[in-house]
C-alpha cells in the first residue's frame, strides 16, 4: 500500500529516522579500548530520564518483561512474599512471574480500568506487622487498559505503615513518556524496555536500582545467570558487558537518550500529556468512553477506547488495518473484544496523531459505530491548536 503506515499500538512505537541512521553501522569489537565511551555516555545519562541520581542502572540484551525477572531474582531471597494491586493484563504476568520464580504473592484485585488503590497497599502492609512481605510490585502504566496509578501515593502509604518492603515498578509504558521520579518516589527497582518511550526497536531492557535494593545483591540467594547484577556491575565499572551486548540498539540508545534529553524530560512529558487530551477529545466527540473509569488516571501514553454494545473492537481493528494500513492495539484477556488502543507515546507529534485518529473514525463508521466523520478529528485538532492540556 502507498503511503506511510501508521503504526498507533502502545509499543513497538515508530522508529525515528534519526535512531534508524545510528544503529545502521558495521559490527565492532565490544571488548576494545574505545567501546567504553559508548557504555560509560549511556548508563550517564539514563538516569536522568527518570530524575535518579543514587543507585545503578543497567541494560541487558532483553525486553521489559525480563527486566521483571531481572529485578526479583536479584534482591529477594527463594519463597519470598510480596504484595501487589491486580488491574489488568501486565499487573497480572508480573505477578505471574513473581510466582513462577518460586514468590508468594498476596494480591489486592482491582476492577479492569481502575489504578492501584493507595490506601489498600497501606492497610495491608500496616496488617504485616512481622513484615513478611518483603516488596510492593506496582505497574505504573497499565498498557491494557490505560490506567496510570499514582506511584508517589503509593510510597507516601508505605511509609505511612513503616513498612521495609522494595518498591518495584514497571514503567514498560511510561518511562521516557510520562513523569517518572525515581527518588522522589522512593522507587528500589524501575523496569522498562527499549522500544516505547525510547523509541527504538524491542531488544533491550533497563533496569533503574535503588541504593537500598543495591545493597541485597551479594546477599540474596536466589538463582541466578544471565540477570546477574554482580557480574553486570563489575564489567559495567569498566565500560563493558559480561556477554556480547546488542550493539545496534546501544548505538540507538545513546542516540534516543541525547533526543529526550536534547527537548528535556519535562517538555517530554508536557508533549504527551497534550496529545493525549486531544485523543481524549476526539473520543468524546465520537460519543464513546475510555476504559480508564476516572479522568485522573487517563494514561498519556495511550487510550483504550471502549466499543459500544454489539460492536466488535476486532473489527474496528481488522478494518483499520485492512483498509486504512494503521494498526491499533487489541484488548487483552478481560477487555478482548470490548476495547481497542491508540498508541500516542514516542515519536508522535499532533500532525501524525490527526492522521491516525482519522483512520480511526474511518474504521470505526465502517465496523456500524455512530460517529459523525470529522468529529473525532476536528475536536482533537481545536484542542491542539488553542494549545489546551485539560
Amino acid at each position: 500500500m502507498a503511503g506511510r503506515h501508521f503504526l498507533q499500538i502502545p509499543g513497538p512505537t515508530p522508529v525515528p529516522d534519526r535512531l534508524q541512521r545510528a544503529m545502521h553501522r558495521q559490527m565492532e569489537d565490544h571488548r576494545s579500548a574505545t567501546f567504553p565511551a559508548l557504555t560509560r555516555s549511556i548508563l550517564s545519562r539514563l538516569p536522568q530520564v527518570v530524575h535518579q541520581t543514587k543507585g545503578e542502572a543497567f541494560v541487558f540484551p532483553a525486553t521489559g518483561s525480563a527486566m521483571w525477572e531481572a529485578a526479583l531474582v536479584n534482591t529477594l531471597n527463594p519463597g519470598s512474599r510480596l504484595l501487589a494491586p491486580r488491574f489488568g493484563q501486565f499487573s497480572h504476568l508480573f505477578i505471574q512471574t513473581a510466582r513462577n520464580l518460586g514468590h508468594h504473592v498476596d494480591v489486592i484485585e482491582e476492577p479492569w480500568g481502575e489504578a492501584a488503590d493507595p490506601a489498600k497497599i497501606e492497610a495491608a502492609l500496616a496488617a504485616d506487622t512481622a513484615h513478611e512481605i518483603q516488596g510492593v510490585l506496582l505497574v505504573h502504566n497499565e498498557t491494557a487498559t490505560g490506567v496510570t496509578s499514582d506511584v508517589a501515593a503509593v510510597r507516601a502509604a508505605m511509609d505511612r505503615a513503616k513498612h521495609p518492603a522494595l518498591l518495584y515498578v514497571d514503567g514498560v509504558s511510561s518511562i521516557a513518556s510520562l513523569d517518572f521520579r525515581f527518588d522522589a518516589w522512593g522507587v528500589d527497582c524501575a523496569i522498562t524496555g527499549s522500544q516505547k518511550g525510547f523509541m527504538l526497536p524491542a531488544g533491550l531492557g533497563i533496569l533503574y536500582v535503588s541504593e537500598k535494593a543495591l545493597a541485597r545483591v551479594d546477599s540474596c540467594t536466589m538463582p541466578r545467570a544471565y540477570f546477574d547484577l554482580r557480574a553486570m556491575r563489575t564489567n559495567n565499572a569498566q565500560g563493558y558487558f559480561p556477554s556480547t551486548p546488542a550493539l545496534s540498539l546501544l548505538y540507538g540508545l545513546d542516540e534516543a537518550l541525547t533526543m529526550l534529553l536534547d527537548e528535556g524530560m519535562d517538555q517530554v512529558v508536557a508533549r504527551h500529556h497534550r496529545l493525549a487530551t486531544g485523543v481524549r477529545a476526539a473520543v468524546r466527540a465520537w460519543g464513546l468512553h475510555e476504559c480508564a473509569r476516572r479522568p485522573e488516571i487517563a494514561s498519556d501514553s495511550l487510550t483504550a477506547v471502549v466499543v459500544p454494545e454489539g460492536i466488535d473492537a476486532r473489527t474496528v481493528i481488522d478494518l483499520a488495518f485492512t483498509r486504512y494500513d494503521i494498526a491499533l492495539g487489541s484488548g487483552l484477556s478481560e477487555v478482548a473484544g470490548k476495547v481497542f488502543r491508540i498508541g500516542h507515546l514516542g515519536d508522535m507529534n499532533a500532525l501524525t496523531l490527526a492522521g491516525a485518529l482519522a483512520g480511526v473514525e474511518m474504521a470505526l463508521a465502517d465496523a456500524g459505530v455512530l460517529v459523525t466523520l470529522g468529529s473525532g478529528v476536528g475536536a482533537a485538532l481545536q484542542h491542539w491548536r488553542v494549545g489546551g492540556n485539560a
